[in-house]
Parts: C-alpha cells; sequence; structure tokens
C-alpha cells in the first residue's frame, strides 16, 4: 500500500548503520558479474538470518533466508532473469514487490504438488523449494523463441486475426498445432494434487480488507465500537508500506504505532485478524470471498493448503492500498528497471540490493524516497531524471540534493541499454523528441510514474470510479458506491484506497470511514477517541507522463512496453486506434493489454492514456475496462474446497438402498442418486429381469421406490401467485387435498420439468418433480423469489431426502393397503389425483392417489426414518398378492405403454409442451406464465414443428433409441435430410412388440405414415406413425 510520509532522519540513520555495503557471503565471487544485484550486509527488517534456507531454481541451488519472497532471494542470489514474455520471448526480470508483478512467473514443485505460473513475488520461500522459468526452450539463458522479437514487424498487434485465415486447409494441419502448442506460459500439471482444500464461512459486521496502516485503523475505530470486525491481510505482515517509507504518527515512529494498534487489537474478542488472506472478490448483498494461504509458506505443516472464505459481512472497508506505475520508455522491460517503490521494498524489507548504481526516473516526489534509502545504503545513485521542472526544490528534493545526488529536471530516459540486464540509460529531454544528451553506465532503473488507488474490489460490485486529473489517476466515485438491495452503499473505500496518499489524510480518512459505516449500522464509537495525527511532508505536485519523452519518435515506440506479459507496446495501441478499435473493451482484445495473469494492474492505466492520446481524447472519456473478481489468481483447488473424489458430487441413496443392494438391484445413475435400474434373480438376464418387472405390474403388485422424486414446499400468502407463474396451468384454484399434474418451463419457453402438485392447505403446496430436477427446479424457484418477486410473500424448501416414498402399483395395490390397516383408501374415500394424511400399519403417512404407470397405484409418504420399516410391511402383506419391486427400466416401459412424457427423452431443451400434444396442461384462464411470452415467438408457433406421436416397427421389432427418420434428398453438406427422431423406445412384454415415441415433422397429420430410420447397425427400420398412447387409452385401469 502506498502512502506518502514525512521524512524523519532518525529511521535512516539507523537503516544507514544496519544496511552497509558489506555483503553476505553468497554467491561465491566467482560466479559474480561487473553488475550484480545481492544481499546487503545484515539483511531486511523481515528476515530472519537466524534460519537460513536452501532451494533451487532451474537446478541450481541458492540460498535464502526465512521471511524472503522467492523474488527477493532470487535477486540476493543475483538471479536477475527469471523468465520469458509471452509472445517475443523477451528477457524479463521482476519488476515489482507484490501481486501486480507481471513478469516473474514460474512453475513450482512437482508431481502432486506441481503449480504454473506462479508469482515469485507473493511466494514465502521455505526450505527445499524448487522453482523452473517458463515460457523457453531449450533454456532461460538461450530461448530459440526469442527470434520473435527480430520477426516482430511482422507480428503487430492483431496480426492473429489477419495472418490465419488463409490458406483454409492450413488452420488444421499449421495454424492451431502451433498455436496450441505455444498457448500458455507454464505447463498444466498432469499429477493428482496432493494437497488439500477447505471452505469457511464467516459473519461480521464490518469487513475490512487490506492490514496497511488504514486498514489497521479503519480495524481500531471499528472494533472499539463493539461490532464484530474481520480484517484481512494479503502478506504475512501488517503495516504495508508504512514501516519501508517512515514516517511519525502521534510523534512516534510508524512502526511504534503498528506494533501498538497490532497490540491493542488483539485485545478485542470482537476483532478476528487474519494474515496470508486476500479479499478476492466482492459481491452482491455483503458477500466476499476471502482466499487464505494455509501453507504454503510451511509446506511440511499438516491441514489444508488454502482456504476459501465464504463471508457475509454488513458493510465491507476496502483499505487495498494504491499500485506506483511503471514509465513508458525505450527498453523498460530489460531485467534491472523496477518500479521505484518496489526497489525500495527489497532494500528495506529483504536487505536486497538490485545494484550497485541506481538511475532514478520519476514524475513524483515519492520515487526521491528510493534515492535516499539507496543513497543511506552505501549504493551509488549516479542521477535522478525528474520529468518536472520546479520552480524550487520540495522537501524530498532538497535532502536528495543535500546527499549529493545529481537531479536532472526535465529531463527523461530516451532508451535502457543492455539486454539480459541493465547495463545503462541513454539520457534526452522529456519535451523533446528522444535525442541523447548523455550516456550513464548503471546495472538499475527505479522508475515512477506515479500512483493509482487499488479500486478493484470496489469496482467488483458496480462501484463507479472518477478522474482524479491532480494525481492522474481513477480513484472511487464516493456518490456511487457499490449498492445493496435496500439501495444503499454497502463498500467503503479507506486511505491509499481512496486516493489519499499523505500519511496524516491516510490515517483520517481510515477513522472517518469506519465512523461512518458504523453509524450507518447502529453502532457507536467512544468520543474519547480520535484519528492519530501524522507529520505532513511539504509536497511539489506530480506530472503526469504516458510517453517518455513526449515527442517520442515510432522507433522507440516500438520499444516502449505497457503490457510486459503479453508484448504490448504503446505502438500496438496506436495502431489499433488506428485501425478503428476506439472502445478501450474492443482495443483490450485487439491488442491483448491488461488479459494477463496480472489482469492488467500496471498496464491499463498507462495503456488507457496511450489510447487516449492517440484518439486525441480526454482519460475519462476513454473509460477503463471491467475489474472482475479475483483481485489475484486463486487455486482451484482452493474453489473446489473439499469437493473432490467421492465427495465432489456425493452420491445419494434413499432409505432402502441396503435392501435393494441386497435384493440383486443392479444400479442406474439417476443425478446424484443410483436407482435400481431391474432386479435380477438367479441366472435371469437383466433385459428377462425388466420384462418380468413391468407383466408383474401389469398382472399383480409391483413397489417402486420413488424417494428420490423432489419435494418442494411452497409456502406463503402469495404461493399460489408464486406457482401461477412457474406453472403453465392454474395450481392457485388447485383445492386443498387435491393433485394437479403441472408443466414447468423455463422464461424461453422450453419444457423443463413436469410432476404432480399437491395442495396442503390454504397457504402450501407440495410440487413433486424429476428425480434430476429436484435440486435446479429449488434454484430455479429461489432466482425467480430473490430477483424477480422479491416481494412476494413465499417461502419455498426443498424436502427431497426427508421422505422415503414408496409407490404401491397393480391390480392388487388396494387389497394390500387395506391388508395393512388404517386409513380407508376406497376410491370414495380417495379418488384418483386426489391425497390424504393417515396411517397405514401404524405407520404415520400421507397417501397421494396418482399414477405414471397406467394401473391402479397409490404413492405414500413416510418420514425418511420409518421407509424401510414400510417397505418390509407391504412385502409381507403381499407375498401372496404378488408384491414384487420393479426398477427404473420396467417404470419407463410402463409409462410409455400409457403415452406418459418423460423430462430428458421427449424434451431436450429445445421442446415446448405444445409439441407434445399437452395443450391441455396450459391454462388459457390466467395472463402469464414462465415462457408465455417465448412461445408466442413465430418459431414457436410454426406449424411445421416437430410433434410427438407413437411409432411402431412393421415387423414388431424395438427401434433404436435416438434414430432420425430420414425425408427426400440431402443438405449442402451430401447428409441425407431428416424429419424426425426417436425418443423413447422399448420392447413392450404387455403388448409383444417394440413401441416408440418420437418428434415427427407434422407427425399428428401423418397418422399410419411409415418412416425410415437408419440405424447404427447398417438395417434401416420401417415404422408406422401412430398415437403415442399404447395401452387402456380411456385411462380405465387407474381410475378403480
Amino acid at each position: 500500500m502506498k502512502q506518502d510520509h514525512p521524512y524523519d532522519p532518525a529511521p535512516l540513520l539507523l537503516f544507514a548503520r544496519k544496511y552497509s555495503r558489506r555483503r553476505l557471503p553468497h554467491p561465491p565471487p566467482a560466479q559474480r558479474s561487473a553488475f550484480m544485484s545481492t544481499r546487503l550486509a545484515t539483511g531486511g527488517r523481515l528476515l530472519n538470518t537466524a534460519e537460513p534456507l536452501t532451494f533451487t531454481f532451474n537446478g541450481k541451488q541458492m540460498r535464502g533466508y526465512r521471511g524472503d519472497t522467492l523474488a527477493s532471494a532470487l535477486l540476493a542470489n543475483d538471479q536477475m532473469l527469471m523468465g520469458r514474455s509471452f509472445k517475443y520471448h523477451r528477457p524479463r526480470g521482476v519488476v515489482a514487490a507484490g501481486p501486480e508483478e507481471p513478469n516473474a512467473l514460474v512453475n513450482l514443485g512437482r508431481e502432486g504438488r506441481f503449480e504454473p505460473n506462479q508469482r515469485v513475488t507473493t511466494t514465502a520461500l521455505f526450505d527445499g523449494l524448487e522453482a523452473t522459468s517458463q515460457n523457453h526452450w531449450p533454456s532461460l539463458e538461450f530461448d530459440v523463441g526469442a527470434i520473435n522479437a527480430k520477426l516482430g514487424r511482422f507480428l503487430p498487434a492483431g496480426f492473429y486475426y489477419k495472418m490465419f485465415i488463409y490458406p483454409r486447409s492450413f488452420w488444421k494441419h499449421v495454424y492451431e498445432p502451433v498455436i496450441r502448442h505455444s498457448a500458455g506460459l507454464g505447463r498444466a500439471p498432469k499429477a493428482r494434487d496432493e494437497d488439500t482444500y477447505e471452505h469457511f464461512y464467516a459473519f461480521c459486521d464490518v469487513l475490512i480488507i487490506g492490514g496497511g496502516v488504514a486498514g489497521l485503523e479503519a480495524a481500531r475505530t471499528a472494533g472499539r465500537s463493539g461490532a464484530r470486525v474481520l480484517l484481512l491481510e494479503q502478506t504475512d505482515h501488517f503495516g504495508g508500506r508504512a514501516p519501508v517509507d517512515g514516517g511519525l504518527v502521534d510523534d512516534k515512529a510508524v512502526d511504534n504505532f503498528v506494533e501498538e494498534t497490532l497490540e491493542e487489537l488483539g485485545k478485542m474478542d470482537n476483532v478476528q485478524m487474519r494474515l496470508r488472506t486476500m479479499g478476492a472478490g466482492v459481491y452482491d448483498h455483503g458477500y466476499v470471498l476471502g482466499y487464505e494461504q494455509l501453507t504454503d509458506h510451511a509446506p511440511e505443516k499438516p491441514g489444508p493448503r488454502h482456504r476459501l472464505w465464504r463471508i457475509r459481512a454488513g458493510h465491507v472497508i476496502t483499505a487495498t492500498g494504491a499500485i506506483e506505475r511503471p514509465l513508458s520508455f525505450a527498453g523498460n522491460d530489460i531485467p534491472g528497471v523496477m518500479l521505484a517503490g518496489a526497489v525500495r521494498d527489497y532494500l528495506v524489507n529483504w536487505g536486497v540490493s538490485i545494484g550497485d548504481r541506481t538511475v532514478l526516473v520519476t514524475n513524483n516526489d515519492n520515487a526521491y524516497l528510493t534515492a535516499i534509502s539507496l543513497k543511506h545504503a552505501g549504493l551509488d545513485v549516479p542521477a535522478i531524471l525528474d520529468t518536472r521542472v520546479l520552480a524550487r526544490d520540495s522537501e524530498l528534493v532538497a535532502q536528495a540534493r543535500a546527499l549529493g545526488i545529481r537531479i536532472l529536471m526535465g529531463h527523461a530516459v530516451s532508451s535502457v541499454k543492455g539486454t539480459k540486464r541493465v547495463t545503462g540509460v541513454a539520457i534526452c529531454s522529456q519535451a523533446g523528441e528522444g535525442a541523447v544528451l548523455e550516456e550513464i553506465a548503471c546495472d538499475a532503473v527505479a522508475m515512477s510514474g506515479g500512483w493509482s488507488p487499488v479500486v478493484h474490489l470496489w469496482s467488483h460490485c458496480g462501484g463507479k470510479l472518477r478522474w482524479d486529473t491532480r494525481l492522474a489517476c481513477f480513484s472511487p466515485d464516493v456518490d456511487n458506491p457499490p449498492k445493496g438491495a435496500d439501495g444503499m452503499g454497502f463498500v467503503t473505500t479507506a486511505g491509499a484506497a481512496s486516493g489519499m496518499f499523505p500519511l496524516d489524510d491516510v490515517l483520517h480518512d481510515a477513522h472517518a470511514a469506519a465512523d461512518g459505516v458504523l453509524t450507518s449500522l447502529g453502532f457507536k464509537t467512544p468520543r474519547a477517541f480520535s484519528a492519530p495525527h501524522a507529520a505532513r511532508r511539504e509536497e511539489a505536485p506530480m506530472a503526469p507522463v504516458w510517453m517518455m519523452p513526449q515527442g517520442a519518435s515510432a522507433k522507440l515506440r516500438e520499444k516502449m512496453w505497457l503490457d510486459y506479459q503479453n508484448d504490448v507496446k504503446v505502438s500496438d495501441v496506436r495502431l489499433a486506434a488506428q485501425e478503428g478499435f476506439v472502445s478501450v473493451e474492443h482495443a483490450k482484445r485487439y491488442t491483448t493489454l491488461g488479459m494477463a495473469t496480472d489482469q492488467g494492474k500496471l498496464s491499463n492505466i498507462n495503456g488507457i492514456a496511450t489510447l487516449a492520446g492517440a484518439l486525441d481524447a480526454d482519460i475519462p472519456t476513454v473509460g477503463t475496462t471491467t475489474f472482475r473478481p479475483p483481485y489475484h489468481p486463486i487455486s482451484m483447488g482452493a474453489i473446489g474446497g473439499a469437493a473432490r473424489g467421492d465427495t465432489f458430487q456425493p452420491l445419494r441413496r434413499t432409505p432402502l438402498h441396503d435392501w435393494h443392494d441386497a435384493n440383486g438391484a443392479i444400479w442406474e445413475p439417476v443425478g446424484q442418486w443410483r436407482r435400481p435400474y431391474a432386479y435380477k434373480r438367479g441366472l435371469e438376464s437383466t433385459h428377462d429381469a425388466v420384462m418380468r418387472e413391468v407383466k408383474n405390474v401389469r398382472d399383480k403388485l409391483g413397489l417402486l421406490d420413488a424417494s428420490t422424486l423432489g419435494k418442494i414446499i411452497v409456502k406463503g400468502p402469495d404461493a399460489g401467485r408464486f406457482l401461477d407463474m412457474m406453472y403453465t396451468n392454474m395450481m392457485s384454484t388447485l383445492k386443498p387435498g387435491k393433485c394437479r399434474y403441472g408443466l414447468m418451463c423455463s422464461e424461453n419457453g422450453f419444457l423443463i420439468d413436469d410432476g404432480v402438485v399437491a395442495r396442503i392447505d390454504d397457504d402450501t403446496w407440495l410440487c413433486h418433480t424429476t428425480t434430476g430436477g429436484a435440486d435446479s427446479i429449488h434454484a430455479h424457484m429461489e432466482e425467480w423469489l430473490q430477483t424477480e418477486w422479491w416481494d412476494w410473500n413465499v417461502y419455498v424448501a426443498n424436502v427431497t431426502e426427508q421422505y422415503a416414498q414408496i409407490a404401491v402399483v397393480g391390480p392388487n395395490a388396494r387389497q394390500a393397503l387395506q391388508r395393512l390397516g388404517g386409513m380407508d383408501v376406497s376410491k370414495d374415500a380417495l379418488a384418483f389425483m386426489e391425497w390424504a394424511d393417515g396411517t397405514l400399519g401404524g405407520f404415520k403417512c400421507r397417501v397421494y392417489r396418482i399414477s405414471f404407470s397406467g394401473e391402479l397405484s397409490y404413492e405414500i409418504a413416510v418420514d425418511a426414518s420409518h421407509g424401510q420399516a414400510l417397505w418390509d410391511a407391504l412385502m409381507a402383506v403381499g407375498t401372496d398378492l404378488g408384491a414384487m419391486p420393479y426398477g427404473t427400466e420396467a417404470l419407463h416401459i410402463l409409462r410409455a405403454e400409457k403415452g406418459f412424457i418423460m423430462i430428458g427423452d421427449e424434451t431436450d431443451g429445445t421442446v415446448i409442451p405444445q409439441d407434445l400434444g399437452l395443450n391441455w396442461a396450459i391454462s388459457k384462464k390466467k395472463d402469464d406464465y414462465l415462457g408465455k411470452r417465448a412461445q408466442a415467438r413465430s418459431h414457436m408457433t410454426d406449424p411445421d414443428r416437430w410433434k410427438l406421436v407413437g411409432l411402431e416397427t412393421t415387423d414388431g421389432s424395438t427401434l433404436p433409441d435416438g434414430a432420425y427418420a430420414v425425408g427426400e434428398g440431402t443438405n449442402e453438406n451430401g447428409q441425407r435430410n431428416t424429419v424426425g427422431r426417436v425418443t423413447s423406445s422399448y420392447h413392450s412384454p404387455t403388448l409383444g412388440k417394440g413401441i416408440a415415441m418420437g418428434l415427427v415433422h407434422n407427425g399428428p397429420d401423418r397418422m399410419g405414415e411409415v418412416l425410415t430410420f437408419p440405424g447404427v447397425d447398417g438395417r434401416e427400420y420401417q415404422a408406422r406413425i401412430v398415437d403415442p398412447v399404447f395401452y387402456d387409452r380411456d385411462g380405465e385401469k387407474q381410475n378403480v
């Protein structure tokens, strides 16, 4: 997090004693080059030099210390070259020190712990760490892919949109294989992930994201009110940039302020603080995802590696700081060119010198802190190139001059010298075209183009931005925050994230933000406490610089890099504008600017400014691209959590599962359930078992485990109104004790589910759904209630697993229930499509008189814990009645004989009720239902649609399921035209022949016509179009 701090000489005097030019004894002298990065004598403030660690990079063993990041450890070992860029394979070194790093991505680990594209700047060093660089061949030092840089003029932005079109035949055999081989940076892991992951759920009044001084002050203010506070910090330490930049808070060093605040927060039971936990994304209604890295820094520790926090917060405060912007000059991608703040971070936090001679180039005062820190560490700063021309020196400029640093006002970098590391800079006038005035030998360049507030989390859920002309950055528009369902803002920024950079402003803004949030939540802060005060420092205004020098030639612009990872240059963005891509979103996609793994954290503002310059437009007019979560990549394992292997899709079993398994059940997956397909006896085949079960149901008595069918309670004063919108027919007029078959469509008009609805009382209905649709239909109902009809007084609950439900089917069904004793199940007492509560055989139950087989049928629902006992009782009383279990395949044949549709067979996401002859289930008495308007579209009312019919082969054989009926002629691809397809096909033991249902062009108008169905076996089947009801057309058998 960026902050500007008053200069306090005391910390720097201490710093000068602590960080002398003596080096730690590695690497050996033989490995040193003329210019090198290395470790200063006593390490940095975050290091534990008493605990040395060893690690390898590309197989080479190196040393670091506990507290190092992989980036700081590599730099300490003079490993300046860390990777290659995506497109041109240019040498890439580290440019930043945090999650904004675009360059230094590596492969970590091996086998089951292998991970590609890991940022060295956010990877904590541990003993035994193995890292390899990526996107090169055969080696990092010598990469054949670097030839692309020589072909750069032929590979400009958008070249792939033009190059891969012709010749057409090249796509499959040349272009696509090459592109696929080149795609990506790291290689995808192949071994099974050895680590585990978990999800946590948390609730708090105030969630504070960011543990810098702004976040700490906001947390302390909120904690003093008694509110539940959760503070998340992405790194392994609190304080942000403040301890690096120095400053005084209430006349004490800022380090002391951080320590005292942490001590106070630690004593508050209502405050929870989490390190190594990133605020990944902000979503509707105060829902936030946090990403905690539990053992990345200590893989030997037991337990989960990552934790995904699912947080519901009353209000969110984002104290996420700011990111320093690079400057666009020729060669700004050469290893050794870094952000000034990052140079300062490596120096102070980890005791790492990027080089002995560092040239600093800036347009603002803050970067001078880096020059001053380097000078006090005994390192040389040959020059500061400041693009501004100041009338008088500001405080930091004067301090730099006093240290003997040469300051060149109005000057800029014309180009950086070197290839795999910096060897010098060519200096020019910022107002000119790049004519070289002087060359300076150096081994590092520290650049600063100003600071941009981290507005990502603010913007994730609709927060608007405004352009701050003074600071040349986008900052949150406090008048347009992300809003909740009540129309009020639920995200507030604090500190540098608000565009407040001086330390005193940061602390006051954080205190005021927390105080305002607490007031809105109904909490009160003690009056005795106020915001701490920090000494202020006089600072000269920054001067926006989007290209260096201002009038750079085309040759220089072709070497100015905006997006380091994707190799997007200033010239690429200008080309996009020239070719008509004037929208920032279009320019982004044409050039791939901001589309790398860093999502444009360093490149977007400079890219937007470059596009604005090319269009001669204002930056706010061009606008920003979309900020999307997560803020920083998170692992797929964390997203999945424990949902892997057997728990990825938990196997659901009915209360009768063990009985089925012990009695010969052949299992069939239906949704997440396992249902008996059939029950084999002895040596009989599965087909014979199915035939036996169907005939037994028609002739005697069958029992079906129907527990998996969805059961959703819909309750409330507006429940009837709600169900009238959900179903095509009228449910509000259904009387208590009655049942009605209903169809449910999507808003696009297509049939998605069906089932029997029972009205329980005046404001309660129970909706049966298909087995596979229970969860999705419940979610479908909730979606409409929460997003469209949120003011309707309706509640829905999925109670599918609360009940065991058994279908008792066949001519002997009533007799079996009468033998159990209890309630009256006669036709007069319980007519078809009615239900009643009562007892059977001592079991409290609800009995539905419904049928999916066309036979006399009852479905009995009992508490899940009583399901097995009821099943056993039914089998016992039905022994001499021919009681026999039957499975899903027999169920399908029974329903097909009756012409009943099955969701997923007769429907495929393109079928509407009218296609299936179900017009009778569409109410004409109500104005609307989901899908009604869609079904009125011309395509839906087209008389030429395929309609449901029955199909019988002319020779009694069974049609292949899914077979297509062919018509006359061929299509443009030489394939035979189709006029229909088989949706369900079975051999009916009741009828002694094959029967099928299908969708046929104008089917109901073509009764008796014979169609041809080619089979995959090479045979052609002839089938006659018939009525889809094959058995008991008048329904006499089920209504007895």
